[in-house]
């Protein structure tokens, strides 16, 4: 029995007022492994619910194979349902298929060649072969211990109930239930959440086995590296969304190649729309502007300026329809990629150092002996979670004590991106946030809306009602717009698109000051040109 192909044709799907996908179609061939990337707000989740059934598309056709697994669905199972449960409801289907081989099997050896019912059995039975061979049924069970396992899973006993799991944990016996599955097409949202880097790497190795479909939507750079045959790109581009062929690496180049043919577009048209205004209005109008009419033209005059005026008729009124269909179909200006703004430079002492750290303790959070950072540092502090990465910025920012020395350079301005962003007044809008905390000659100076970081139709929203990621880009763009000596940066590429995490990365090279940057991103992590600190 052979894989088959997930195919969507020209999906339309609106939520609210915002058509949120617009003509989108896809086509995933068997061995074939999908990355949906975009900006928070493009359409990924949308997408992969569409493709699963979960949801109906407005308009548009989706055809999937029978066998489908979607991680995003919530697991059928109550608190009270044991981690055994949910395994052999993943191998229910292998199961059945080598019961149902071993009744055919009987069933062949019980009756005769010549029997009218011996070509249905051994028909039955060589689809039933078929689907075991594919889902690998013979090697099910080992192969649910090896996915518990290589998901963080194993020491975990089987009489666990649901209920006593994290929700990391419910995250990755769900994934490991659909990998011991091995369906014909397997849909992921974010699988690598939950996921430390051992794990991470595991899932990497079963996808690139797996045989049929994978679509997924992943912000982790280094796992769409590691993982995808194809990308698509669902942010806003000249010519809708995108496929790219090959890994994010080869995505990446072909990303800067086409902003380059972007901008020179962008730029072409501009230069042409500038020349038609002035035909229309001025141009046009001259035929030979500065030389004296010659006696014979003086002579036939009435006649030539007949000529003449149905010339510049012609002229006004060509260059007049150019201009109209330009100026509908122009290019928009590519968006600015993300910079840290020009802003006063780190002060430097007679040793250079911002700050100290000596013996410093956070009973049960933090122990850290020594740590000295410069004017111009790059430090990265990494660690399992619970190391103690996040304690240690907020000591950093001087939002928690500490014992030991902390010693901070007389007037060092700080900044820190936190993981959990909280406004002060939850009903003014983004715009409104930004311009009061910046003041209105910053905030002028670099608009919130060249930063890239808050889509146009979200700076109007109040900050209670936009979303996690949406508050934690504000309070990016808040550092980004006015950068202080000391920049503390918490899990900076969470909530971010891959293409603003790169942008991000560019920025912290280039900006003013000190940069210490706590991450778990793998991508961030391994192109790091600075210091390390592990917890």
């Amino acid at each position: 029995m052979s894989h088959s192909a997930l195919l969507a044709q020209d999906l339309v799907r609106t939520l609210g007022t915002r058509r949120v996908l617009d003509g989108v179609s896809l086509t995933a061939s068997p061995g074939h492994r999908i990355g949906l990337i975009g900006e928070n707000g493009a359409g990924k989740s949308t997408l992969l619910r569409l493709l699963a059934g979960t949801d109906e598309p407005d308009s548009g056709t989706v055809v999937r194979p029978a066998d489908l697994g979607f991680l995003h669905q919530e697991m059928p199972f109550d608190a009270v349902s044991t981690i055994a449960d949910v395994i052999d409801d993943a191998l229910r289907e292998a199961r059945t298929d080598l019961a149902e081989l071993d009744r055919l099997t009987a069933a062949l050896a019980a009756t005769a060649p010549e029997d009218a019912a011996y070509p249905d059995l051994l028909a039955a039975y060589g689809e039933r072969l078929d689907r075991a061979q594919e889902h690998e049924a013979w090697d099910a069970d080992r192969r649910a211990e090896i996915v518990l396992a290589g998901l963080g899973l194993g020491g975990i006993a089987h009489e666990r109930p649901l209920g006593s799991l994290s929700g990391g944990q419910r995250g990755r016996l769900a994934l490991a239930a659909l990998l011991a599955r091995r369906p014909s097409a397997l849909l992921l949202d974010e699988p690598t959440n939950h996921l430390d880097d051992a794990a991470a790497a595991f899932l990497e190795e079963q996808l690139r086995g797996l045989p049929g479909v994978v679509v997924l939507a992943s912000h982790d750079r280094a796992f769409l590296d590691a993982v995808c045959t194809d990308l698509i790109d669902l942010d806003p581009a000249v010519d809708g969304p995108t496929r790219y062929g090959g890994n994010y690496t080869a995505y990446q180049a072909e990303k800067q190649a086409e902003r380059v043919r972007w901008q020179r577009r962008f730029e072409q048209e501009q230069e042409e729309l500038d020349e038609l205004r002035e035909a229309v209005s001025v141009t046009a109008h001259q035929v030979a502007p500065g030389r004296a009419k010659r006696d014979s033209e003086k002579m036939g005059y009435g006649h030539t300026t007949g000529r003449v005026q149905n010339q510049i008729s012609r002229r006004v009124r060509s260059a007049s329809r150019r201009l109209d269909e330009l100026e509908r179909e122009q290019v928009r200006r590519p968006p600015e990629p993300l910079r840290f703004g020009a802003t006063r430079l780190a002060g430097t002492s007679a040793d250079g150092t911002l700050l100290s750290l000596r013996d410093v303790n956070v009973p049960g959070r933090l122990t850290l002996d020594r740590l000295d950072l410069s004017s111009a540092d790059r430090l990265l502090v990494t660690g399992a979670n619970g190391a103690g990465k996040s304690t240690l910025l907020a000591v950093l920012a001087g939002r928690l004590s500490a014992t030991g020395e902390v010693n901070r350079r007389r007037g060092l301005t700080v900044g820190l991106l936190a993981q959990d962003t909280v406004f002060e007044r939850a009903d003014r809008t983004a715009r409104e946030t930004y311009e009061l905390a910046l003041g209105p000659a910053r905030a002028e100076a670099v608009p919130l809306g060249t930063l890239g970081l808050l889509a146009p139709r979200d700076q109007g929203t109040p900050v209670g009602a936009l979303s996690v990621g949406q508050r934690r880009r504000l309070a990016l763009a808040l550092l980004v717009a006015d950068p202080p000596e000391l920049l503390l940066l918490d899990e900076p590429t969470n909530h971010l698109s891959p293409r603003l995490a790169d942008e991000l990365e560019a920025a912290l090279g280039s900006g003013p000051g000190a940069i210490v940057v706590a991450s778990h991103d793998r991508w961030l992590r391994s192109r790091w040109p600075g210091r390390e600190l592990r917890l």
